[in-house]
């Protein structure tokens, strides 16, 4: 006898917090697939070898392997956290959460996929460290009760098919800008240890070398596979490159008082961490912002507003919210292309592929 629907398990529903990742809003963390073939076909050449070799090195010795384990300051009473600080912290974990199980799955499903050593190393240790991180994210929101169901979201969230050279792109930027976000918040909190809410904070400072390793992975083999580098690409990079900045600057201007609790200027903050990722991909990107025109950041600035405009309308409804949102929408898109056709700073590209990390 065959069983019945009745008969199955019943899984329990997914919290608040799980749902909230499994959508694919603009600008949530996302699921992705490719070519993985393509991903098969990519080599490092004579010149970059050494390199190549010392990074896989370094990913074998696992420096952060003992790294990320809880001590007695996890177990104090956050319960009489601010309410606001509170939502903003576990909105901001939850999205931090996402993005590194989304890279742990990307990079575990192009491992089991492709046999080129080099490539395929390089990914196991990526899923390797990025699930770590996942993990030690999502114990600190079980502390909340508000943990994400990382197993659902594997099965639930939609997977958006993205090109290998995209992948590359947008993973470089990611790990470069997280190196950059944790390194300066870890330092912010060296000089304001009052300002320090949470001690999850006090991990920061190994944890975005993690995140400045992996970059420095993908510097050597874009820079091993040239035409990435080259032609139209080097129009894709522009546009990586503003779209990253663009979502940075806009979800963290969304939480200012998150950043005031820490005692961060918020837009201090963003015009540091965008131009040191700026800075930094000079090492691989033949053209990159010119983070130091007024212009640039004028246009950021308006990129943020509208956007919040848009926001205020869709929650204040009406018969004409849909108009204003489309219209405030087809403005963003409209400052979004003047950013792209800002002057860039082209430069060329230096011998020694690999950087140090600067603070």
């Amino acid at each position: 006898m065959y069983a019945t629907t009745t008969d199955l398990p019943v899984r329990p529903a997914p919290n608040e917090t799980t749902r909230a990742a499994q959508q694919d809003a603009m600008l949530n963390p996302r699921f992705y697939t490719t070519d993985f073939a393509a991903l098969d076909a990519l080599h490092i050449t004579p010149e970059n070898r050494q390199m190549w070799d010392d990074i896989l090195a370094e990913f074998r010795r696992d420096p952060n392997k003992d790294h990320f384990k809880r001590n007695a300051e996890f177990d104090a009473d956050f319960s009489g956290m601010d309410p606001e600080l509170r939502a903003q912290f576990i909105e901001f974990l939850v999205s931090s959460v996402t993005a590194e199980f989304s890279g742990c799955i990307l990079y575990a499903e192009i491992k089991k996929r492709i046999t080129n050593p080099d490539v395929r190393e390089l990914f196991g240790f990526m899923s390797r460290d990025e699930g770590r991180h996942a993990g030690f994210i999502n114990h600190t929101l079980n502390d909340f009760n508000v943990a994400v169901d990382l197993s659902f979201l594997t099965r639930a969230k939609k997977y958006t098919y993205f090109q290998p050279k995209f992948i590359y792109y947008a993973t470089y930027l990611s790990e470069k800008i997280g190196y950059a976000r944790y390194v300066t918040i870890f330092r912010n909190f060296e000089r304001n240890p009052d300002k320090r809410f949470h001690p999850i904070f006090k991990w920061f400072e190994n944890w975005c070398l993690d995140e400045f390793r992996h970059g420095e992975a993908f510097a050597v083999l874009m820079r091993s596979n040239p035409e990435l580098l080259a032609g139209r690409n080097r129009w894709w990079i522009r546009f990586f490159l503003l779209a990253v900045f663009c979502t940075m600057y806009v979800r963290d201007h969304a939480r200012r008082p998150f950043f005031e609790a820490m005692g961060i200027d918020v837009d201090d903050y963003d015009r540091r961490v965008i131009a040191l990722t700026n800075l930094i991909s000079r090492q691989v990107f033949p053209d990159t912002m010119d983070t130091d025109s007024p212009v640039f950041w004028a246009l950021m600035d308006r990129m943020w507003r509208t956007t919040d405009a848009m926001r205020r309308a869709e929650a204040a409804g009406g018969a004409f919210a849909g108009v204003k949102v489309a219209l405030l929408k087809a403005a963003n898109v409209l400052t979004f292309a003047r950013l792209f056709f800002h002057r860039p700073v082209t430069q060329a590209l230096p011998a020694d592929v690999r950087v140090q990390p600067v603070w």
